[in-house]
């Protein structure tokens, strides 16, 4: 399939050019750090020592400083939605890119991963070379206190070795293995002038530095007036990192502010398909369409938070906000039998209520989403598989509430499961929309597509409430390329906004089909949804 330039750029140009800026920092950090130390006078003697372990280890060091001050950035989720919610970002592709934060932030980590290990081995080098040229001449700059001492004992009994292993160790378990090994052994020269690097010494001892003493002469510029002194090293990491960690050590301190408050549990619903639905209250909770939130809750587990993609927000009429979580694991199966005391009850197919006494349950959020952006093209189409519905039915929701001041001037909504009975989960909400939509004639709004592809048992909704499904459910998986053929000739000179949640299958096919030139004239962006 030929990639088409427009697509491609409107999909992948901008995270592209992020990722081109990102690595040219770290190159042309790489490489200023590397000649700094392998040229600059104040390093000759330790260059000569060391060799390029030296430039290595403090090049390496100088990517580490980077990435480690731009790796908690993206992380910091109530900051990138305030940024996303504000006029302050009012490009399209600027949201677009913000969604993309946590992939920067993998981006960072790999990084920290890989020049760790370089960082490590160069200082490992280092220790060694230590231990091989030591010399009378510049006991000084010396770590090791005689030649041939143990590298293994210059490492253990000295405080910077002692510190970067612990470090090492502390964050090879978090993952990111650190920067800091042997920081303080490395000294450079500060009396360049009285002393310039390879000068001749009154008190030279060496026979070699001897016979060059006797060919170049007495040569007063080349004589040095003074010996060498050596300084060590300053840590700069938190020059680095300091800021990033009070961004992100208070936006964590606010979000555990703002989910102190445990939430009401207001109803439990049991949905076929082993799906259940929570409507929560909570004071002063404000969301909007596409956001989800990160729930806790003690009863299961005190450290454990699950994110949950809203399916219904608060609006003037009603306070309520609900989710619906599908019981896969062993969290949200814990979290069933503590809402719903008789998992074993068989499932129907109309929702059953049950009341009792809930857990305590906290909520962190809301925060934002790719699919917050449906409502901001003019033409939109969301493809669901399965319980990966959920951000979408809160834009339904939105459109039967009468939501306004969005640019939505039609809505695509495909809808993939392999029961027939998950569609139930959401089928009055589809009914009442397109209800909603002919009383207002505008029955051509929301252009719908449900699809089962689990043959095997199938059945019919045959409730007449539910008569405007039946006509639109097909069996089998959608044809992907006769659907973007037939958008693409409806909307030609537009940009659509194709929002997926669902599996990585139709998620690739989705972006191959979004940077395709088989569309002139008509521009998909892609935006997958994820959470940060």
């Amino acid at each position: 399939m030929v990639v088409s330039v427009r697509s491609w750029v409107a999909n992948e140009g901008g995270k592209h050019l992020v990722l081109i800026l990102w690595l040219g920092a770290n190159t042309w950090l790489f490489l200023r750090t590397f000649l700094i130390y392998s040229t600059g006078q104040q390093y000759y003697y330790l260059y000569k020592m060391l060799g390029l372990g030296l430039c290595i280890s403090r090049a390496s060091a100088s990517v580490l400083n980077l990435n480690c001050s731009l790796v908690l950035l993206p992380m910091c989720r109530s900051l990138v939605t305030y940024l996303r919610g504000t006029r302050t970002v009012s490009s399209r592709k600027t949201r677009r890119l913000l969604d993309k934060s946590k992939t920067f932030h993998v981006a960072c980590g790999v990084s920290i991963c890989i020049f760790s290990v370089l960082h490590v081995s160069a200082h490992l080098a280092n220790v060694v070379n230590f231990s091989v040229s030591f010399t009378d001449d510049l006991p000084a700059l010396n770590v090791a206190r005689y030649r041939g001492e143990d590298p293994r004992l210059i490492i253990l009994t000295t405080v910077p070795g002692i510190t970067g292993v612990l470090l090492v160790l502390i964050l090879f378990l978090m993952f990111t293995a650190s920067s800091y090994c042997v920081r303080g052994a490395l000294k450079y020269q500060t009396n360049i002038e009285a002393h310039p690097p390879g000068c001749l010494r009154a008190n030279q001892s060496s026979p070699e530095r001897q016979g060059e003493e006797l060919e170049q002469g007495e040569d007063e510029e080349r004589t040095c007036r003074e010996e060498a002194r050596f300084q060590p090293h300053y840590p700069q990491t938190w020059l680095w990192v300091s800021g990033p960690l009070c961004l992100y050590c208070a936006e964590r301190f606010y979000r555990y502010i703002r989910s102190s408050d445990p939430v009401t549990i207001v109803t439990v619903i049991r949905h076929p398909c082993d799906v259940i639905e929570v409507r929560m209250l909570k004071r002063d909770f404000k969301a909007r369409p596409g956001q989800y939130i990160v729930l806790n809750c003690p009863g299961v587990s005190s450290f454990e938070n699950h994110p949950f993609t809203l399916t219904t927000c608060p609006t003037e009429k009603k306070e309520t906000f609900g989710i619906h979580l599908r019981v896969v694991g062993d969290w949200t199966e814990r979290f069933t039998e503590l809402l719903l005391p008789e998992p074993g009850m068989e499932s129907e197919i109309l929702p059953m209520v049950q009341q009792r006494r809930y857990p305590k349950l906290y909520v962190d959020g809301p925060f934002g989403s790719p699919s917050e952006e449906v409502f901001n093209y003019e033409v939109s189409l969301c493809v669901a598989g399965g319980i990966g519905v959920t951000p979408f039915a809160c834009v339904l929701h939105a459109l039967l509430d009468g939501w306004m001041g969005f640019r939505l001037r039609r809505l695509y909504f495909v809808w993939v499961c392999r029961e027939l009975q998950s569609f139930y989960w959401f089928a009055e909400l589809l009914c009442a929309l397109h209800h909603k939509l002919w009383q207002e004639n505008r029955p051509d709004y929301l252009n719908l597509k449900l699809y089962v592809s689990q043959t095997d048992t199938l059945q019919s909704m045959s409730e007449e409430k539910y008569s405007p499904l039946s006509s639109r459910l097909q069996v089998g998986r959608p044809r992907w390329k006769l659907l973007f053929d037939e958008i693409g000739k409806t909307n030609k000179h537009k940009r659509v906004g194709v929002f997926c949640c669902g599996p990585k299958g139709i998620s690739r096919t989705l972006r191959r089909l979004c940077n395709s030139d088989r569309y002139a004239g008509t521009t998909f962006e892609f935006n997958k949804e994820s959470f940060s």
